[in-house]
């Protein structure tokens, strides 16, 4: 299913669900009021207000730049609306599914059950509410709960020199007033405190707004590891154009990008293959063509090293296929956030990233390679995270055998 139609599918729900919701809104006025104008003038102050919020974060009014700092308009219009969106469309899929319970609950009126349908109704508005409440909790803890991840990375070929190689990996920062400068400053000095040997950053620094790459760079400026600070583009580059830009800032403060490149990273006299490329998609995706490519990791294969190690920075995971069979012993990619909102400590199945790669957060090994997905720190389109904290990962390289 292409990217477009998924996006299509969700406006259709979250429609339909704003109709379910302000019927329930409706009901709950005439249970309130006691006359007929108050109950006009409530539903037009309430419906004015809710399309006025609407129109306001849909640009309507003209588009904002986005501030690098949490400000009253964010907090106030913004944050809340996210809120409102992602939870009422989920709670009204809930109340779908326990349409029939809710049935069978109004079903049982005779004056002998009045218990079991009291028990019944509450239970359903319980489990109806709970988005709302897990949806607060993504938004004032979830996303700011950060973890530090730290995975052993085995490798038959790792040079002597480089067994117990530390790398640190900071993914999909996207910049803004959810995640503020000083914030990023803050994840800076924690990937300081870990004492890397080198740092990876994969990809999405910005997100829409090509005025905030100023900020988002002086803020990873203070980044530092004995061998050096590499990173690579993500897709948020490529849609706001600011990929040679943003590649040309980061250099100014040491932190070197890859771009279909590669580079030795030498210890000892033994070095490993460290390779970064541009973010690329064979699917279809908003708001444009950008990177659309038919193979992924198209013209690497002569950045491949054969007699070294090799290891690669790309903020696509789906580009792991690829880079298994090219003999890619670790590939370090970001893009997903880890669903951002998934529920896979109820079944592994419920990510949303899981509808466009199988490759959503934490470790993957294949034949040929490893993979690993980092959740990242920012987030995208709600500033919510619930069941993928944000990570900042930690990988010792083990000579194995």
């Amino acid at each position: 299913m292409s990217f477009g139609r998924i996006i299509g599918i969700l406006f259709a729900i979250f429609v339909s669900s704003q109709i379910y919701w302000f019927i329930q809104a409706r009901r709950t006025v005439k249970r309130v009021t006691e006359t007929r104008r108050a109950r006009i003038a409530l539903i037009a102050a309430g419906l004015a207000a809710y399309l006025a919020v609407l129109a306001l974060n849909f640009g309507l009014f003209g588009r904002r730049p986005s501030p690098t700092r949490l400000t009253w308009y964010e907090a106030l219009i913004e944050a809340p609306f996210a809120w409102w969106v992602v939870c009422s469309l989920v709670a009204f899929l809930v109340a779908m599914l326990l349409w029939p319970v809710r049935r069978l609950a109004q079903s049982l009126g005779a004056p002998e059950s009045p218990g079991r349908r009291q028990f019944l109704e509450r239970s359903v508005n319980a489990v109806v509410a709970a988005p709302f409440v897990a949806g607060a909790y993504g938004l004032f803890y979830g996303r700011l709960n950060l973890e530090i991840t730290r995975q052993r990375i085995r490798m038959a070929r790792l040079p002597q020199a480089f067994a117990g190689f530390r790398i640190a990996q900071l993914s999909d920062i996207h910049i803004g007033p959810f995640m503020p400068a000083d914030e990023v400053r803050k994840y800076v000095r924690i990937t300081n405190e870990l004492k890397p040997d080198m740092i990876a950053l994969t990809g999405d620094f910005i997100t829409w707004d090509p005025s905030t790459q100023r900020a988002v760079v002086d803020a990873l400026a203070d980044l530092k590891a004995p061998f050096g600070i590499f990173g690579c583009l993500g897709n948020h580059e490529a849609w706001s154009k600011t990929e040679d830009s943003i590649t040309q800032l980061l250099g100014q403060v040491g932190i070197r990008i890859l771009r279909q490149e590669r580079l030795p990273v030498t210890a000892s006299g033994e070095s490993f293959n460290l390779m970064g490329v541009d973010f690329a998609t064979r699917r279809h995706m908003m708001p444009g063509r950008e990177h659309f490519v038919q193979e992924y990791l198209l013209g690497v294969e002569k950045l491949v090293a054969q007699d070294r190690v090799n290891i690669l920075m790309s903020h696509n995971p789906d580009t792991f296929d690829r880079a298994a069979e090219l003999g890619i012993e670790l590939s370090l990619a970001g893009h997903t956030h880890g669903g951002q909102v998934a529920l896979e400590f109820v079944s592994p199945e419920i990510a949303p990233s899981r509808l466009v790669t199988p490759y959503v957060a934490g470790w993957f090994g294949k034949p040929g390679g490893q993979l690993y997905v980092n959740r990242g720190i920012g987030t995208i389109g709600m500033p919510i995270r619930i069941g993928a904290p944000p990570e900042i990962t930690v990988f010792e390289l083990v000579r194995e055998g």
